[in-house]
Order: C-alpha cells, then sequence, then structure tokens
C-alpha cells in the first residue's frame, strides 16, 4: 500500500471518528437542554390550557436554535476526544514514527471544520429564522398572551386601559423608545388627552420623555391645550421587557431581511449600531467551527497522555467558555459603540485562530 493509500485510510478513519463522537455530543447536550427547557416551561403551557401537541410543536421548533449554539462546542468535543484517545492508545507515537505528521492528522480536521461552518450558515440563515418565529409566536401570543403589544417593521402598537401607544422604533441594547405617540380616550372614545415625544428613556421603574408636545382636551370649547416641555415624566402601561416581546429579533430573520431592517432604520434617522453588530456577527460566527476546530487540535496535542481523556475535556470546556466569554464581551462593546461593528464581531475569532495556530505550530 502506497503512501498516500495509507494517508487516505487515515483521513477518512479520523472524520469517521470525528462525526460519531460529535453526535454522541450533540444528541446528549441537545436533549438535556431540551429537557430542561420542557419542565421549566411545560407549567406555562398547562395554564394557558394549550395541548401537548402544541407544546411539542414549540419544543421541536427551538431545536434549529439549539442545534446551532451546540454544534461548535460538540465540534471542539469530538477532536479533543478522537486525539485524546490516540494520544492515550499511542497511535500519535506510532503515526509519527512512520512519518506521518500532525498537520496531516489536522488537515481532516480543518476540513470537516470547514463543512461544519458551512452548515452552521445554512442553520443560521434558513432554518433558525423560519423555527425561531414560529416558537416565539407560539410563546407569547398563545401562551403568553401578548395580544396587547403588536408590532409591524419597526412600529409597536400597545393598547392599554383606554389607550393606544404608539412607537415608531425601540432600540433593546438601552432600552429607548424613539417617534412615541400616547392617545387616551374616554368612555364614549373621544380624544381626550395625546402626548408626542421625541425619545424615551426607562430609568427608575418609570419613562422619561424628552421633547414633548402635550394636546389636552378642553371640554368647555371642545379644543386642545397645546404644552411643550424639554422633559416629562410618565407612567405607562408597559415596561422594555413588554417591547422586547415583540420587537423584531435578529435571529428571527436572515442576512438578507436584517440589511434591509437596518437600512429602514437609518433612514429614519435612528441609530442601528447594535443591529449592525448582529448583522456582521451572522458572517462571522459560523467561522467559529473552524476555530473550534484548531483550537481543539492544538491543545490535544500540546496536553500529555497522564493528564487523561477528562482532562482534555475539561480543558475544552474552559476554552469554550472562554470564547463565549469574550465574544459576548466583544458584542457589547460594539453594541456601546466601543468597538466598530466589524471587529466586534470578528475579534474573538482572530484572537482564538491565532493562539490555536500558534500553539499548533509549536507542537512537538
Amino acid at each position: 500500500m502506497g503512501k498516500v493509500g495509507f494517508m487516505t485510510i487515515i483521513q477518512k478513519h479520523l472524520t469517521q471518528e470525528l462525526l460519531k463522537y460529535f453526535c454522541i455530543v450533540l444528541v446528549t447536550v441537545v436533549g438535556i437542554y431540551v429537557a430542561v427547557d420542557f419542565f421549566g416551561k411545560i407549567d406555562d403551557f398547562l395554564e394557558a390550557k394549550l395541548s401537548i401537541s402544541r407544546a411539542l410543536a414549540f419544543f421541536g421548533l427551538r431545536v434549529p436554535f439549539i442545534v446551532a449554539q451546540i454544534m461548535p462546542v460538540g465540534l471542539l468535543l469530538g477532536v479533543l476526544i478522537v486525539f485524546g484517545l490516540m494520544v492515550n492508545n499511542n497511535e500519535i507515537v506510532a503515526l509519527k514514527s512512520s512519518g506521518v505528521s500532525i498537520f496531516h492528522l489536522f488537515k481532516s480536521v480543518l476540513v470537516v471544520g470547514l463543512i461544519f461552518s458551512g452548515l452552521l450558515f445554512f442553520f443560521s440563515e434558513v432554518l433558525v429564522p423560519i423555527t425561531i418565529g414560529r416558537a416565539n409566536k407560539i410563546w407569547y401570543s398563545e401562551v403568553k398572551k401578548e395580544s396587547a403589544v403588536t408590532s409591524r417593521e419597526k412600529n409597536i402598537w400597545i393598547k392599554g386601559n383606554h389607550s393606544i401607544s404608539h412607537i415608531t422604533y425601540f432600540k433593546p441594547s438601552d432600552e429607548t423608545i424613539f417617534g412615541i405617540t400616547l392617545s387616551y380616550f374616554d368612555q364614549d372614545f373621544v380624544l381626550t388627552k395625546r402626548i408626542d415625544a421625541q425619545e424615551g428613556v426607562y430609568t427608575g421603574g418609570g419613562w422619561d420623555l424628552f421633547n414633548v408636545v402635550e394636546q389636552e382636551l378642553v371640554k368647555d370649547d371642545r379644543g386642545y391645550k397645546i404644552t411643550y416641555r424639554k422633559k416629562s415624566r410618565v407612567n405607562l402601561e408597559f415596561v422594555p421587557e413588554d417591547l422586547k416581546m415583540v420587537a423584531k429579533k435578529c435571529e428571527e430573520m436572515n442576512y438578507s431581511e436584517l440589511s434591509a431592517y437596518i437600512q429602514g432604520v437609518e433612514k429614519e434617522g435612528y441609530d442601528a449600531t447594535a443591529y449592525r453588530v448582529d448583522l456582521n456577527a451572522k458572517i462571522a460566527f459560523p467561522f467559529v467551527c473552524v476555530i473550534m476546530a484548531i483550537v481543539g487540535s492544538s491543545l490535544a496535542f500540546w496536553r500529555k497522555k497522564k493528564e487523561g481523556l477528562a482532562g482534555n475535556i475539561f480543558c475544552g470546556l474552559g476554552m469554550a467558555f472562554l470564547y463565549w466569554t469574550l465574544y459576548s464581551f466583544c458584542l457589547s462593546l460594539g453594541y456601546g459603540g466601543i468597538l466598530p461593528p466589524v471587529i466586534a464581531a470578528w475579534l474573538t475569532n482572530v484572537i482564538f485562530a491565532c493562539v490555536g495556530t500558534l500553539l499548533l505550530l509549536n507542537t512537538n
């Protein structure tokens, strides 16, 4: 058998083993996640008097979103398990003695990482926006019965007690509302008061409105008294959490939809920095599979046999936790305008790719 054929057999074996352990990890973690989610929310479905089939539909629709979140960790653990077992069985030493370098072993892992990145992008672009949107609709409309709060595009309407509130744009990152119109009616549905404000901020359990124009009905002459205020404190029947329920979420939109949404927001003069960060993250995040393949391989080759497979898995979970902590921190800096959206979305990938590559290049 030639060296090329020998290498092909090794790479095929590595790929099969990696996919096997990845599937085991994925099924296990997703099963635990769904079970915890099920027991945490099933009481809400029972209180809403929904059928078990409707509840199962909700949890089933959430599975693609969960898989997309777990896939990178599953790949990382799969790589660590495969190479950890090879180290324990002295297979790495035997292959190196036969002239096989670790870079030839790494090729298979890198190819799998690239394929998984494409698969993760497909999940995030095609499946997740559809399924998570339908799941959220079941949760908010049928379970929580938030029918008094509705939205379309950027606009949000809230029906209160003899009042209707309209918000042109809600910015979830700092819980700020823009283009507010509050209309109050009497028993005969006659407009008694209208408040228009340019901006509103939720602080201390209430809303502070800025650049306010208030029109109040004068019953004697059926006219309206107009008052202008720079700032006005009002108590509204909704809080930011109510708005977050119905505001268009980034995971419910694919790349083109989110891009069009951002253009609409910015065209009306509102700040869409947070959405631009999420837009760049839609491209950056799928590459985490490649990053995890690099990091997992470098960790497996660096760690010693005596440290055992459990040590590999523990170290891998620590690296995954560190990645997500840094990734979330960078996104937060992007949401706050401290980092440009592109850098906020890609910085963690660049850092971990550099660290993993350096470790891999210096592996004996």
